[in-house]
């Protein structure tokens, strides 16, 4: 097999190559003009992101882990209060909870790899603040549910949205349903950039104002510093790329979706194997691929299969849920995410993609339950 036959898991020469002179161009623009930190293209894709959302305030933030440090902080989350998380998720969502004071309480998910709200049900307490809905893998979770969850008892929700920009639950964007919602820009993302950088939404006119304070050293308008705050600004150069490519976002999401279709349409038949919704499944839900997470009986044996045919897969996050983390004190074991993560992993779902790659990649995996057989 040779290494021009191969499909990556995840092609990050592309991002560059397939458009180079034009993303050289918005840097080379940048640079030109010394604009390197809250300037114009910060602002225009800010203005960008807040049209495209329908929401209030957007902010752009070093990365998407400090977008959810900050939100937590501007909607009053800290030290004795509780926030309800799934172990399903990257350790960012819970560390962020940690970092501000709180306590991170893990939920379990539910059959549709969301977070199950029967789960957070269960773990309020007292002490519970806020429920973290994370919109995995481009899906938005049933926040019908969750927001009625929350009325009852009083709790704000605060959404990690780090995969799902674009991603909708009956008509409303992920990232739109509580007090704040955050994006990551990180290379890999559907909107990615050329290394860090997220993304902090809200209707809110209070957490508005202090997400603008707490990114900037907690300096208001007139540049004076009235509040405690860190260094947490999207870099200008990477503003600029994205404000370029946030303009063909919406092709970006149907090629992933046409994919989605095409995996669909391949492996649905195999009985060892169980795929994620279709993008044509059901209507509540309109989903932008950020990954394909599939589930297999024999997924080792799979997996190294495609691994010798040239094809890159990835169990995401090292295969270690949030309550594997017994070094950060983690004791409960929520089931189904325990099973989950026997059974998971992702193939290659991104736009350098070719149809070819993507029949290759089916044909594979027919090859090995026909070997199996």
């Amino acid at each position: 097999m040779t290494a021009a036959s191969s499909i990556p898991f995840f092609n990050y020469p592309a991002l560059f190559k397939r458009d180079e002179e034009n993303l050289l161009s918005v840097i080379r623009d940048v640079l030109r003009r010394g604009a390197y930190i809250l300037q114009k293209d910060l602002a225009e894709f800010e203005a960008n992101l807040r049209d495209y959302l329908g929401v209030k305030y957007a902010f752009g933030v070093a990365d998407g882990t400090n977008a959810l440090i900050i939100g937590l902080r501007a909607a009053g989350i800290g030290p004795g209060d509780e926030v309800i998380v799934p172990s399903h998720t990257y350790i960012a969502s819970a560390a962020s909870i940690h970092l501000v004071g709180a306590t991170p309480v893990l939920a379990d998910m539910g059959p549709d790899h969301m977070v199950d709200p029967a789960s957070v049900e269960s773990r309020i307490t007292a002490r519970t603040r806020a429920v973290m809905p994370v919109q995995l893998n481009g899906r938005t979770c049933n926040m019908d549910a969750l927001s009625a969850i929350a009325d009852r008892h009083g709790l704000q929700i605060v959404e990690d949205a780090a995969q799902a920009l674009g991603s909708r639950f009956k008509g409303r964007f992920a990232g739109t349903f509580g007090s704040f919602g955050t994006f990551s820009f990180y290379p890999a993302k559907v909107l990615g950039c050329f290394g860090d950088g997220g993304a902090i939404v809200t209707n809110d006119e209070e957490v508005g104002h202090n997400i603008a304070l707490l990114r900037d050293h907690g300096r208001d308008e007139d540049g004076r510093v009235v509040a405690w705050g860190t260094n947490s600004r999207l870099d200008n150069i990477q503003a600029a790329v994205l404000l370029y490519k946030f303009r063909s976002y919406d092709r970006e999401i149907e090629r992933r979706r046409e994919i989605a279709r095409h995996y669909q349409a391949r492996l649905s038949g195999l009985n060892d194997i169980a795929l994620p919704p279709g993008p044509d499944d059901n209507t509540d839900h309109f989903d932008v691929y950020q990954n394909y997470e599939i589930e297999a009986g024999r997924r080792d044996a799979l997996r190294r299969h495609l691994s010798d045919n040239g094809i890159g897969t990835l169990i995401q996050w090292n295969g270690r849920p949030v309550h594997h983390m017994r070094e950060l004190g983690f004791a409960d074991t929520p089931p189904r995410t325990e099973e989950f993560f026997g059974r998971c992993f992702m193939l290659p779902m991104h736009t350098a993609l070719s149809d070819a790659d993507v029949e290759r990649i089916c044909d594979v995996i027919h090859d090995f339950y026909q070997r199996m057989n």
